[in-house]
């Protein structure tokens, strides 16, 4: 793509005329320019197609018609300015197959850039692609979903595409792509189910996929497959295209659309729903973004020195309170949820972005399907932005129907993510009964000096592991030096049944069923394969670990008592009992659903002696879950023999 020159020479904001002498940084700019019409991008038809651009600095706008992906232009036509910052052109005949793009002048520079709103690109996302989306319907393409009654009955299972099916002992044939994950009947080592197989053998109700849009050339280039690559693809390009690396030929721009929906039937068949991991809080390059060519200063944060904002630490934040961004995010979510049966969203970094636009969010899905989940990362982060406009954990009351990570539970449990030698309550830490507890209530407030900053367990959503950071197995590999394998199995399993039997979402990283390593690498976002790969040999070897994840999804799904739906709920059947130190116990009271138990006794003891404790006196106590880590149970006491949870019920 040319561009006349870079973008890093100090930005001309445009000619006054157009603005009416107003920047894009005055507070007044929004409300003179922004455009709130349906019909911003490409709208094609096999008569003509319809170009609609923002571009309000602009003096002047083009588009621009190419035969191919590669070859010269073969029309620049100039576009007339409208309302509101608008530029419109209007095109009669079939376009089908041809690729574009808009020039817009600003000051005395011509720059040249993807439509932000393209809904199909060329290889490598530096074209858009004119083509007709009803065509990249797959032959089955329905708009049943798997049930889902409430968030905290979802099991998330988080997953790279890549990372499923490149082992060489997959027995997947599309290694690499959307197809692979669409494939059934897969077996690996020893016959053990691979790929879809697996995830939905499991019992998880959604599978969140890293991103999946289409994400910076610099990180995967489409042109270069044949060598090697890998990215988490956290470094966004064009929103609302996929990523053309996971398909099997990344040349023909129908072709992703047409395989990722495959794929999404493919799980919606199988029971499983589909989260998609977001990143509109930063863009892969601030200078170089279509955003930024188009409308210069206008869509991402800046500074008052004029530096870019930077609380991503990706070189930039996006200014998501700005009015056309803000409807730029919201759209692109329900774009999503409607041409892609998208069933969830997970926002990385999504303490970044403003409430305002978090809460529209919100509610536009809730008008098209409330069952859809919305999830991201809370963190408290520094940006350019009013600190209690920040859609983080802080401001967690003001977003309901949106859930946060739960990063206090996870570092009670395992402990702190970046003191690699720090121990948790699992591996012989001392001091994390609190917030263990906190953890277990769902991050709301259960009682005095006991909560977090949930106002509904659906805002929590609790794990100890993801992609980010060293897996589980590598912590403690870290963190317990001298320790056998066999403890340090105790240990993850214990970690994994306290994400499944505490209120909230539970979310698990995908290999974390079979102790996934990664040899020690803390971010892997571009690494080997052979260290991000789902190693289905060590799937094979460690069978009891996945039957024992089995187990756990199975007791959460049986037993409607780990998935009490609101706080209230919670303080009136949730009762934590007496229990030394290195142990938490509580009991699920006066909660009998279906064929469940009339009350729960659960027990994590992370002594390795293990731990004799008093039960309540609520009945007959029966084993329901965890015989194996139990050494007595009469007369009222219940012996626990070392690491482990335990579950007894009355029924």
């Amino acid at each position: 793509m040319s561009v006349q020159k870079e973008m890093k020479e100090p930005i001309d904001y445009g000619d006054p005329a157009a603005t009416s002498g107003i920047s894009v940084f005055d507070r007044n700019f929004d409300e003179l320019f922004s455009y709130d019409g349906e019909d911003l991008g490409l709208t094609y038809s096999a008569s003509g197609s319809a170009f609609c651009l923002w571009a309000p600095t602009a003096q002047e706008a083009e588009l621009v018609l190419y035969p191919s992906w590669k070859d010269a232009a073969q029309r620049q036509i100039p576009m007339m300015r409208d309302v509101r910052g608008t530029w419109r052109l209007s095109v009669p005949g079939d376009l089908d197959g041809m690729f574009y793009t808009y020039r817009v002048r600003i000051g005395e520079l011509w720059n040249e850039a993807v439509d932000p709103y393209a809904r199909a690109i060329g290889v490598n996302g530096d074209r858009g692609a004119i083509l007709d989306l009803r065509k990249t319907d797959p032959a089955r393409w329905t708009q049943d979903k798997p049930p889902l009654e409430d968030p905290v009955d979802a099991v998330i299972y988080e997953l790279h595409l890549r990372d499923l099916s490149v082992h060489p002992a997959s027995g997947i044939k599309h290694t690499g792509k959307y197809l692979g994950l669409a494939e059934a009947g897969t077996r690996g080592p020893e016959g053990i189910a691979t790929g879809l197989d697996h995830i939905a053998s499991l019992g998880v109700t959604h599978v969140q996929l890293l991103p999946i849009y289409d994400y910076a050339t610099e990180s995967v280039d489409e042109t270069l497959l044949t060598e090697p690559h890998y990215n988490w693809g956290y470094d966004p390009k064009n929103y609302n295209a996929p990523e053309g690396s996971y398909a099997s030929d990344p040349y023909v721009p129908g072709l992703r659309i047409r395989e990722l929906k495959a794929m999404i039937q493919a799980l919606h068949d199988r029971g499983l729903r589909v989260i998609m991991d977001v990143v509109y809080n930063h863009v892969y390059d601030g200078f170089r973004v279509n955003f930024t060519k188009l409308v210069p200063g206008y869509y991402l944060r800046y500074k008052q020195d004029g530096r870019l904002s930077n609380g991503s630490g990706c070189g930039n934040d996006t200014a998501s309170e700005r009015r056309m961004m803000s409807r730029f995010i919201v759209e692109s979510v329900l774009y999503w949820a409607r041409e892609y049966h998208i069933d969830g969203f997970r926002f990385d970094l999504m303490g970044l972005h403003d409430v305002g636009t978090m809460n529209e969010i919100r509610r536009r899905l809730d008008d098209l399907d409330p069952s859809i989940i919305t999830i991201g990362e809370g963190w408290v982060m520094d940006t350019e932005l009013a600190e209690d406009l920040r859609a983080n954990q802080c401001q967690a009351n003001q977003m309901p129907g949106i859930g946060h990570f739960n990063d206090g539970f996870r570092d009670a449990v395992k402990g702190n993510i970046f003191l690699h030698d720090q121990k948790g309550f699992i591996s012989g830490g001392f001091g994390f009964e609190r917030n263990v507890k906190a953890g277990i209530a769902g991050a709301i407030y259960y009682g005095p000096g006991l909560g977090q900053y949930a106002q509904e367990p659906q805002q929590s959503v609790n794990f100890v592991e993801c992609h980010d950071n060293h897996t589980l197995w590598d912590k403690l590999v870290l963190s317990t030096a001298g320790a056998e394998d066999e403890q340090r199995r105790a240990m993850h399993h214990l970690a994994s049944a306290m994400v499944l039997t505490s209120q909230g979402i539970p979310f698990i990283h995908a290999g974390q069923e079979f102790l996934r390593t990664k040899g020690g690498v803390e971010n892997s976002y571009k690494s080997a394969v052979e260290v991000n790969w789902l190693d289905w040999e060590r799937c094979a070897e460690q069978a009891e670990s996945v039957a024992y994840m089995k187990q756990l999804i199975a007791l959460r799904a049986a037993h409607p008592a780990f998935r009490l739906r609101t706080a209230e709920e919670i303080r009136d059947h949730l009762v934590f009992e007496d229990a030394p130190a290195q142990a938490v116990a509580f009991t699920l009271r006066d909660h009998a659903g279906g064929d469940s138990a009339e009350h729960l006794y659960i027990l994590y003891n992370a002594n390795p002696e293990g731990a004799a404790l008093k039960l309540p006196e609520l009945g007959t106590w029966d084993i329901v879950f965890g015989e194996k880590q139990i050494s007595g149970l009469e007369g009222g006491i219940l012996t626990a023999a070392g690491i482990g949870m335990i579950v007894l019920a009355v029924n």
